[in-house]
């Protein structure tokens, strides 16, 4: 997924005492669920700003709960319910690791098999790596890269999917191949376009006419335009400022397998209900058992420790899910993140449990906590409110977020004058990765064009020295800093950023001539 801006805040080690108590009978519902879901919700909603939430539990294949609570848009105050929709962003890709471990199982490919068998031109930036790098390796992000690394280009571009697996070629590693554990969207991207290679048919056709279909998801879509132009269909929300504020819908069909399904609650519960049935699904078998005990294969560790908040241990990702045990059970989980929306599927098999949470923020933890919430009465572990801590710990953060960005303004309004002459600024930039940039004068303001991203165009506001503070138009990009380099005299390059939770490098951007 996207793991949007409150994992950022969330990922903190406080200690925390649990009961050693046993987990509830497989089909008993824990009374935290009968009597005190409602009002818990509403009530972390509020604390979070989360204007939309819907939510799905299942036990086997019985549903516990399938429902929404909020609305839709805060400006028009629609009611959502659990046939709206949500972008569920990379939650996309269990389809697409299904997808190929059932060809796996088919013979119609090989995992392990070099993907330049089925893709020829495919190269990453290290020809030693192009020749190593199998299926397998892209659908459990260990090609060498950083985490969200390239996505400052492709989340959120005009770039077609030929063209951001060709990004994979100008996309430097940095760690040794195979070595750790780093997100990679555009490999997800890649793996989903070797199924038109063998079969013919397009990733997007091959999990509608072997998943959806027959699952009955009716409201579940790979097509951008759908979700836009569905009359129950959520706007998506981010915190700006401190404010809540709703945004447009971004087109992400270029993402594909990694990112690019909508979906709602009512239809995803049957997906988990056929991951419980390990490929079964109202006594009908649909996907060999085989094919989802391959996706549930730990292939990478991501982490070996995740600290005393949760009774968690090794962190593994398989195809398309993050592995890991929660007080000693096996847990397989996703989440998503587009803009304006995080989203989480959680599934216990010892428990026969699965638990979906989508909302429409990005600037929450309730998507994941609420859902680790069931999954400790289920257990039967001493309650404790999770939501509460969590917003308590992470409060210094989003204070300090603020106060960032009120430096940034504060310094603007002083008004530095800049050793050097502003309008030197103008002009066309060039990275190798990214491509081109523009900066023009506008009513003495100083405008940054990006070739690839048309719908977001920045401001730079001067700080002081050789810095800026650069206001994206696309508020997801964010409120980030930028440098130029001066040489001489001249203005040599600008180095530009996007929200981290986009892509953590910055990227410098040499003036053409300077």
């Amino acid at each position: 997924m996207k793991f949007f801006k409150i994992s950022l805040l969330v990922l903190v080690a406080f200690a925390s005492t649990l009961s050693n108590s046993h987990a509830q009978s497989s089909n008993q519902i824990p009374a935290f669920v009968i009597d005190s879901l409602d009002s818990y919700i509403e009530r972390e909603m509020k604390r979070w700003q989360v204007p939309d939430l819907a939510i799905a539990i299942v036990n086997g294949q019985n549903t516990i709960v399938s429902k929404g609570y909020g609305v839709k848009d805060i400006k028009t105050g629609e009611k959502v319910d659990e046939n709206t929709l949500f972008q569920i962003a990379s939650n996309s890709k269990a389809f697409t690791g299904t997808a190929l471990a059932w060809l796996h199982h088919e013979k119609k490919i090989d995992l392990d098999e070099k993907v330049i068998k089925y893709m020829p031109w495919f190269k990453l930036f290290l020809p030693e790596y192009t020749q190593l790098v199998t299926v397998r390796d892209l659908l459990c992000h260990r090609i060498g890269t950083q985490t969200f690394q390239g996505d400052f280009l492709n989340w959120g571009s005009n770039l077609s999917r030929k063209e951001i697996i060709e990004g994979l070629a100008k996309t430097p590693p940095v760690h040794p191949f195979r070595y750790k554990f780093g997100y990679n969207n555009a490999a997800f991207v890649t793996a989903g376009e070797i199924i038109p290679i063998i079969t013919d048919t397009t990733w997007d056709d091959f999990i509608k006419h072997r998943i959806f279909i027959p699952l009955g998801m009716e409201r579940t879509f790979t097509d951008f335009s759908k979700m836009k132009n569905d009359k129950n269909a959520c706007v998506p929300h981010t915190i700006y400022k401190g404010q809540l504020v709703g945004m447009d819908l971004v087109n992400i069909d270029n993402m594909a397998a990694s990112a690019s399904i909508s979906s709602c609650v009512a239809d995803m519960e049957k997906w988990l209900k056929l991951q419980l049935g390990k490929g079964t699904f109202n006594n009908k078998s649909i996907i060999p058992s085989s094919v989802i005990s391959e996706t549930w294969k730990s292939n990478t560790i991501i982490t070996d420790y995740y600290g005393t908040f949760y009774p968690k241990n090794l962190t593994t990702y398989a195809l398309g899910w993050q592995i890991y045990d929660y007080n000693g059970h096996r847990v397989i989980e996703h989440g998503g993140g587009a803009n304006g929306f995080v989203t989480k599927t959680k599934i216990i098999p010892s428990l026969n449990l699965g638990i979906i949470v989508y909302t429409n923020s990005d600037t929450n933890s309730l998507y994941d906590l609420l859902a680790n919430q069931i999954i400790e009465a289920y257990m039967n572990l001493t309650y404790r409110n999770i939501s509460q801590k969590v917003f308590e710990m992470s409060e210094n953060s989003r204070k300090s977020e603020l106060q960032n960005i009120q430096s940034f303004e504060d310094t603007i309004k002083q008004k530095n004058i800049p050793s050097f002459n502003l309008d030197l600024l103008i002009g066309k930039y060039r990275n190798d990765f990214y491509g081109f940039v523009e900066i023009k004068k506008v009513k003495n303001k100083y405008l940054v064009y990006f070739e690839h991203h048309p719908r977001n165009i920045a401001t730079l506001e001067y700080l002081k020295d050789n810095r800026f503070v650069c206001y994206h138009s696309d508020i997801t990009c964010g409120i980030e800093p930028a440098s130029v380099e001066i040489v001489n005299d001249k203005l040599i390059s600008i180095t530009l950023k996007v929200n981290d939770f986009i892509d953590y490098l910055s990227y410098k951007f040499d003036k053409i001539n300077p």
